[in-house]
């Protein structure tokens, strides 16, 4: 029997575990998190208001309920107070690594550590109800926002910033965070990017949907249109990015000017600096920049200062080193060869990598389907020599020995129907637990 401990509960941690338990009909799979819930970047990064993705979650459960997987919440491995990398590899016949991709990437420009400037992965986490967010007071006070970036963190960022309380009082979102978007003044949102329409990298569904948000109207610059050269013939461009430029288009052409709020998508802008006004960010400067020829932009030497209190960058993610594992910090990855982790070049036995650690982050939640296959391959082509040495049947005393009492899924489950309990007090649906103290104390009453 093989025995694999798969570090993280998110889409690429569980594809991983069910790839073990249906290629091989005697592996045992145990899935840590650190975290006293299971789904990952599924419970704690997909916006509350989008139902379809975060039901998701039913696969990934069928996932950790099967017979040969165990789920243990509450397990850090790694790092101050975790377990290290070197005595969990002792413990299982194989290690697998799913960590995702944890911190987000920066501008590098003046005025970025100011108060009222966060990533959108902070932004994200806090209405997520991840029990590591602070209440920042993110939107008090705030009249005029600016997110940088034109992924779909950014629209979803910028759609929860526009949204009202009819439509976020439905949804899962934490009770303090629902309080706060409630009674902020946010009547307006620049959605900034450096590039063109036709360049931007949010899906056509996700832009769509800002159109569709009551009592607020979308503009776009008409300008920033004819200046895009994919723009000039959208037939010839792929389809999502023509589809993007029509949605574009119509809302260039279309400004009542009449919505309470608005949200302005603008291209062909670099941030430069964040400028401060009483303490804390007061506004954005921006280089407007043109097409180079080559695909790329340049500077045009003219500026432009957009009013902001607050300010969310999402551009993009990074993968954090792992105390214990090597890390290739040009690519934010850890090295490996079809999933086999390496060591100085060398395949280091026992140890694996899935997910966004393994190829950067890239793709979508299906992404890791065939990622995880392909590092669940390598791994059983290589398990008659991994379990030569036998580990102990059950890792779960060692666990404990080492001071870690892991959270089971009973403990989950316990975590769920207080969320169910606190939803039906407060009159909404589930509502999430938002902090440490709150999440394991439904999980130990469970």
């Amino acid at each position: 029997m093989l025995r694999v401990a798969v570090v993280g509960s998110g889409p690429s941690g569980c594809y991983t575990a069910q790839n073990l338990v249906q290629l091989d009909p005697e592996v045992h799979v145990d899935v840590l998190d650190r975290l006293p819930c299971p789904y990952g970047l599924v419970r704690y990064g997909v916006a509350p208001d989008h139902e379809k993705i975060k039901s998701l979650q039913g696969s990934l459960r069928a996932v950790l309920e099967h017979d040969r997987v165990r789920f243990l919440g509450g397990v850090r491995v790694g790092g101050p107070g975790g377990l290290p990398v070197e005595r969990l590899r002792e413990l299982y016949d194989a290690v697998v690594y799913c960590v995702g991709a944890a911190a987000d990437r920066r501008l590098g420009i003046p005025g970025e550590e100011l108060p009222g400037s966060w990533s959108a992965t902070e932004f994200v986490a806090w209405y997520s109800a991840h029990p590591d967010a602070a209440d920042a007071g993110f939107v008090r006070g705030v009249r005029s926002a600016v997110v940088i970036g034109v992924g779909n963190v950014a629209v979803d960022v910028t759609r929860m910033l526009a949204r009202g309380p009819g439509e976020l009082r439905p949804t899962d979102m934490p009770q303090a965070a629902l309080d706060a978007l409630t009674a902020s003044g946010v009547a307006e949102v620049h959605m900034v990017g450096r590039r063109g329409p036709s360049q931007a990298r949010f899906t056509t569904k996700e832009l769509r949907e800002l159109g569709g948000l009551p009592g607020t109207e979308v503009a776009v610059d008409a300008g920033d249109l004819a200046l895009d050269p994919g723009c000039a013939d959208p037939a010839a461009l792929p389809a999502v990015q023509r589809r993007n430029v029509e949605a574009l288009r119509g809302w260039a052409a279309d400004r009542s000017g009449r919505a309470a709020r608005r949200i302005r998508l603008r291209f062909f802008l670099r941030p430069v600096e964040l400028v401060a006004r009483d303490g804390r960010v007061g506004a954005v400067r921006f280089e407007r920049t043109a097409p180079d020829g080559h695909g790329g932009v340049s500077g045009t030497g003219r500026f432009e200062t957009v009013p902001a209190q607050l300010v969310l960058r999402s551009v993009g993610y990074r993968g954090v080193p792992l105390d214990g594992l090597p890390f290739d910090a040009s690519s934010g990855t850890v090295p490996h060869r079809q999933g086999r982790v390496l060591r100085e070049g060398a395949v280091s036995p026992g140890e694996y990598v899935a997910g966004w650690i393994k190829r950067g982050p890239t793709g979508v939640i299906g992404t890791n389907r065939p990622c995880a296959k392909e590092t669940v391959t390598s791994l059983l082509t290589d398990a008659p020599a991994l379990a030569c040495d036998r580990t102990p049947d059950d890792p779960l005393p060692a666990l404990r020995t080492a001071g870690i009492e892991p959270v089971p899924w009973t403990g989950w489950l316990g975590i769920e129907r207080a969320e169910a309990e606190l939803g039906a007090r407060l009159g909404r649906g589930v509502v999430k637990l938002a902090d440490w103290d709150a999440l394991l104390t439904a999980a130990r009453t469970a």
